[in-house]
């Protein structure tokens, strides 16, 4: 049985989340994005910016919503993500 969350229950996690011990283990979430949009870049002989690479892993998040078991960690990982996507488009990012 699914326990009951709110919107403020998710996303008091995804900010736990992005500014948390992940930024300990993977570094600023810029800067990742920055790294995982040059080497998806060079895979696919395409310009993918690092706001593109956070906002396909909302796209991806949304995927798993359609096929299996849903948890509420994909709610909470879609609203990082798109969080990142904001921060790195206002930083001045691309």
């Amino acid at each position: 049985m699914a326990r009951c969350v709110d919107t403020g229950d998710l996303l008091s996690q995804a900010k736990d989340l992005v500014g948390g011990d992940r930024h300990k283990d993977y570094g600023d979430k810029v800067d990742n994005h920055n790294n995982i949009s040059k080497l998806w870049s060079a895979y696919l002989d395409v310009d993918v910016s690092a706001h593109d690479v956070s906002l396909m892993m909302v796209l991806l998040k949304m995927a798993r919503t359609k096929l299996g078991k849903v948890s509420e960690d994909t709610y909470v990982d879609m609203s990082a993500y798109s969080a990142i996507a904001g921060e790195i488009k206002f930083r001045g990012g691309k």
